[in-house]
Order: structure tokens, then sequence, then C-alpha cells
């Protein structure tokens, strides 16, 4: 039988793996949501990009130059607007998981640590 101070340490350090695993978890999900994303920004610029602008695949920058150039656009809009989403989603789901945590929703990392200025 155990003592009650490595009772308390089992219980801490299972605490951390679980925390561990759950963090990790995450991980693995929004990077599968981001190839997904990607995966599709692939083939929407494909089919949106006409047959005539895949001439020059090493000069990009000049492919805005063009004046059929709207898909290239296109894509960079939504991909801003999927990664600007995606950014709020995260800051969300870490001040949930502060707030289960039971700690206050500080942002300042003053704050955080205990430090005044």
């Amino acid at each position: 039988m155990y003592d009650t101070a490595r009772r308390v340490a089992l219980v801490k350090q299972q605490v951390r793996e679980n925390t561990r695993r759950r963090q990790r978890r995450g991980i693995y999900g929004l990077s599968a949501a981001c190839m997904l994303l990607f995966a599709v920004l692939m083939e929407t610029a494909g089919a949106v990009v006409g047959p005539g602008q895949t001439a020059a695949w090493g000069v990009f920058g000049t492919m805005l130059l063009r004046k059929d150039a709207g898909g290239y656009v296109l894509v960079a809009v939504v991909s801003f607007a999927a990664a600007a989403a995606i950014t709020a989603l995260c800051f969300r789901l870490r001040n949930r998981e502060n707030r289960k945590k039971g700690g206050a929703d500080n942002t300042e990392p003053q704050k955080q640590e205990g430090k005044t200025t």
C-alpha cells in the first residue's frame, strides 16, 4: 500500500499524462483539418484558375499581372478567411480550457507570472 505522498505523486503524473494526450489529440485534429483545407483549396485553385494561366509555373508573381488572375485572388482571400477563422477558433478553445481549469482569462503575461510594472 502506498503512503499519501506517493498516491498524490501518482495522481499528478496521471493528470500530466492525460493533459499531454488531450493536447496531442487536439494538435492531430488541427493538423488534419489544415491538410484537408489545403487539399480543398488546391482543388478549388485547379477548378477556378483557367487552363492558360499555368504556362509559367516558376513565375507566380507575374501571373497576378495578367488580366485573368481573378482565380488566384479568390483563392488568396478564401485562404486568409479560413486562417483567420481557425485562429479565432483556437483562441476560443484555449480560453474555454482555461476556464475549465478554474483559472481566469489572463491574457497579459505580467498578470500570469504575478509581476507588476
